[in-house]
């Protein structure tokens, strides 16, 4: 094993250890943010040109966490980077912190808000036509949830995206398969998904959201085409890192118990 994928699985051990304890007092969309993490946790800590010391380098990626109730996994990774104190993710929802269940701006790291779905892709389409109009050589990513592709703004947003060619924009679609309470292809069925893209003039590539080799595959030759905005499809599972609630429709938002959270701790451990 490379010494970067065992920095990967070490790193995103870590981060799942502090996304269980995010469910305590008032609890967490843990299922949400287990399905997401592994990508964000390569994207900060493999991919993205990012100073952590220098937050608002005009140079940097973008990162924007559209399905912000998975917010989670995004607090959590950037303490596991060093961007936040890690301690803070102890003041989830206290009132002596702005942590709470959706991206907050007021905490460093987060590029812009999100809560109601659909929007944040249009907030980085706009960044990365600034990049393009400034020329700036960044790459400026934004992350959906899947049931969040019901939402008409994100398909006139890719729309625009095609239109001015925008190549340095990667969307990355959750693909877990599960909305809400129920399953996406029982409520409104998005397949073919990637023929959908395609459609709307996007490159598209599909990959396991959980394992590294294929994470970083799928990122090693962005764009996919140039002139084209990327579209990288994760398969991911709901939940992932906990058996006992992978996949499971009724594990969206968590709240636990001390004896719960300990044994989630045990089953991310021996997983």
């Amino acid at each position: 094993m490379s010494n970067k994928k065992l920095d990967f699985e070490k790193a995103k051990l870590n981060v799942r250890k502090k996304i269980i304890e995010m469910t305590a007092e008032g609890g967490c969309f843990i299922g949400s943010a287990l399905s997401c993490v592994d990508v964000i946790t390569y994207l900060y800590t493999e991919y993205m040109k990012i100073n952590k010391n220098i937050l608002s380098d005009k140079n940097r990626d973008y990162f924007f966490l559209s399905k912000g109730h998975a917010v989670p996994a995004l607090y959590s990774v950037l303490a596991e980077c060093g961007i936040i104190n890690p301690g803070r993710l102890k003041n989830h929802l206290k009132q002596n912190d702005v942590i709470y269940w959706h991206p907050n701006t007021k905490v460093e790291g987060v590029e812009f808000i999100s809560g109601s779905l659909g929007h944040n892709i249009a907030v980085a389409i706009g960044v990365a036509m600034n990049s393009k109009l400034c020329k700036i050589n960044n790459k400026i990513i934004v992350l959906l949830g899947d049931g969040e592709l019901n939402e008409g703004t994100i398909w006139e947003s890719i729309q625009i995206a095609s239109a001015y060619k925008l190549d340095n924009l990667i969307i990355i679609i959750d693909r877990n398969g599960i909305q809400a309470n129920k399953m996406t292809e029982e409520l409104s069925p998005l397949e073919n998904l990637a023929a959908k893209f395609i459609a709307f003039n996007c490159a598209v590539k599909e990959f396991d959201g959980h394992d590294f080799e294929s994470i970083s595959s799928a990122f090693s030759t962005i764009p996919l085409e140039t002139y084209k905005p990327t579209v990288l499809i994760a398969k991911t599972i709901r939940g992932k890192g906990i058996k006992s609630i992978e996949n499971r429709v009724d594990k969206w938002f968590v709240t636990t118990s001390v004896e719960e959270r300990n044994s989630y701790l045990t089953e991310i451990i021996n997983n």
